[in-house]
C-alpha cells in the first residue's frame, strides 16, 4: 500500500503510477493524499484505491486503511487448487470508495457512501447522491454493483440499485409488495421486485 502526494519534487504522484504501470509489475494499492481535488478524475483512471484530501480526517483515513487491508488479505488468501475447481481463482477487486458523476458538463467525484440510489433508463445510468444528480460512466447496473460494496448496495429491482443506509421508509404496496422511500430531496419511491421482497422482510424483520 503506497500513499502518494500529487505535487512532489521531480516526478509527480500521477507520473509515479504511470511509470510503474508501464513496467508490468504487480502493483501495490495506491492512495493519493493531497490538497488538490482537481486530480481525482485522473487518479481513478489510474485505478487508485482512494483519494484523500488534506487535512485528512482520521476516521476517513482509518476506513481507507481497513479497506486496503481487506483487499490485501483477499489477494493473499490461498485459493482452492485449480484441479478441484477446474479453473484458477482470482481475488475479488476491492469495492470502489469514489465514483465519477457527470452533471452540468462537469465531472464530479463523490463518496460511494453518499450515493442514495442508481437507476437505468434507455442504457443510461443516473446516480442520485446527497448533493447532486448526474450520469455514471458505467454502462450497466450489474457492472456498477460489481464495483461497489454488495453489503451496502442492493439491487432491489432490475432498474434500481439502492444504498440500504439511505432507505428512509418501507411503504406497503398492493398484493403484499413494497416500495422504498429514499432519503433524497424528492423522497423518491422505488419498487421492490417480488424476487427481492423476501430479502426486504429479512433485512427489516417485516
Amino acid at each position: 500500500m503506497v500513499f502518494l502526494d500529487v505535487h512532489m519534487p521531480g516526478l509527480d504522484g500521477l507520473g509515479v503510477v504511470r511509470r510503474l504501470r508501464e513496467t508490468g509489475i504487480d502493483l501495490p494499492h495506491f492512495i493519493f493524499v493531497t490538497a488538490y481535488d482537481q486530480y481525482a478524475v485522473e487518479a481513478f483512471r489510474l485505478e487508485a484505491m482512494d483519494y484523500l484530501l488534506k487535512p485528512v480526517d482520521k476516521a476517513r483515513l482509518a476506513e481507507t486503511i481497513e479497506r486496503a487491508r481487506r483487499a490485501v488479505q483477499d489477494k493473499q488468501a490461498p485459493a482452492e487448487p485449480a484441479a478441484l475447481t477446474g479453473v484458477p481463482k482470482s481475488a475479488p477487486a476491492a469495492p470502489r470508495t469514489k465514483l465519477l458523476v457527470r452533471a452540468n458538463n462537469r465531472n464530479f467525484i463523490v463518496d460511494a457512501n453518499d450515493v442514495i440510489y442508481a437507476t437505468i433508463d434507455d442504457g443510461l445510468i443516473t446516480l442520485v447522491t446527497t448533493t447532486l444528480e448526474g450520469h455514471s460512466n458505467y454502462r450497466t447496473v450489474e457492472d456498477l454493483q460489481a464495483n461497489l460494496d454488495r453489503e451496502m448496495f442492493w439491487r432491489v429491482h432490475r432498474s434500481y440499485l439502492v444504498n440500504i443506509n439511505r432507505i428512509k421508509e418501507v411503504v406497503p404496496w398492493f398484493k403484499s409488495s413494497y416500495q422504498l422511500r429514499m432519503d433524497d430531496r424528492k423522497h423518491t419511491e422505488i419498487p421492490v421486485s417480488r424476487v427481492q421482497t423476501r430479502r426486504l422482510r429479512e433485512l427489516f424483520k417485516l
